[in-house]
């Protein structure tokens, strides 16, 4: 089977891609299979229209709404492997092998969660990355933002918008400097050097109660945000795509191509600022560029309607 491109990833930026490609008349196939970045998640927010939405339920109405457009297809399908150039790609798929013109990589990030008891559990319930999707729902609450380095320490003060009870942990592995320090305490921030002993939920198992320490003592917290490294998902590592220092995969800020020929990206995994509503923006960007692309191509060679 051969089609124009073949998406990578299911998610907003995958989803918003086809969409694109499906109304400018290309012959798509959509590849969703694996772990979802934000399955733990209960809501989906700050997405206009879709406020509130449970990802299971965004992904549901995304496909439905490709129905439509009889060149897009989709598939539970993991790519495995890519061969070829541009133009002529050769995708080995875990059904199958198929061949496409263009390759388009939306399959955002994996998360590396630090290793602390009881926090794997609360993902997405009570531990948090992003304020702009799920503050709202537990303003004046009680926060903690675990450090990971300076470079982020700022955002601890971005929480105070939705709070004014905000504690830094830097778990005894970042040190602070004092002008930091005086820094954070000016905008109404504490700081707590103590090391991390586990994260303790309520009876529901649903919400955050504290924080215990090494030492036995503990703070009473309701939610915690932090920034986990992240890295690539294993085919985007495989195909030795060029990176940027934060380990994101570099495009061309035009067509949106990677550092091989006919492989584009887009989503979560080209950009550190992350999000819904910004993955299928990026998608819908991506998708066009591709198209004009192919279009031209395909009009050259004698091969449109």
């Amino acid at each position: 089977m051969s089609y124009d491109v073949v998406i990578a990833g299911g998610g907003p930026a995958g989803l918003a891609a086809a969409l694109t490609l499906g109304r400018a008349r290309k012959r798509v196939l959509l590849c969703d299979a694996g772990p979802r970045r934000n399955a733990a998640a209960v809501h989906m927010h700050n997405f206009v229209t879709r406020d509130g939405i449970a990802p299971a339920e965004f992904r549901r109405i995304g496909r439905q709404q490709l129905e439509p457009y009889r060149n897009v297809e989709t598939r539970e399908a993991r790519i495995e492997d890519v061969r070829g150039a541009r133009g002529a790609f050769e995708v080995q798929l875990s059904t199958g092998t198929v061949q496409a013109r263009r390759i388009l990589l939306c399959t955002g990030m994996v998360d590396e969660l630090p290793q602390i008891e009881g926090l794997g559990a609360l993902w997405g319930k009570s531990v948090f990355i992003c304020p702009y999707c799920h503050a709202w729902e537990v303003q004046d609450r009680r926060y903690a933002y675990l450090a990971t380095n300076l470079e982020k320490i700022d955002f601890a003060l971005l929480l105070r918008g939705w709070t004014s009870d905000v504690v830094v942990l830097t778990g005894g592995r970042v040190v602070l400097p004092a002008d930091v320090v005086a820094r954070l305490n000016a905008g109404g921030v504490r700081v707590d050097d103590r090391p991390i002993a586990r994260l303790v939920a309520t009876s529901n198992a649903l919400d955050l109660e504290r924080i215990e320490f090494t030492d036995g003592s503990s703070v009473e917290r309701d939610v915690l945000f932090l920034h986990p490294p992240q890295h690539q998902i294993e085919i985007v590592r495989t195909l030795g795509l060029g990176l940027d220092p934060g380990g994101y995969v570099q495009v061309d800020p035009m067509t949106r191509e990677t550092s091989a020929a006919g492989i584009h990206a887009a989503g979560d995994l080209v950009m550190p600022m992350q999000g819904a509503l910004l993955a299928a923006a990026s998608g819908t960007a991506a998708a066009g560029m591709l198209n004009h692309a192919l279009t031209v191509e395909l009009a050259l060679e004698g091969l449109l309607a």
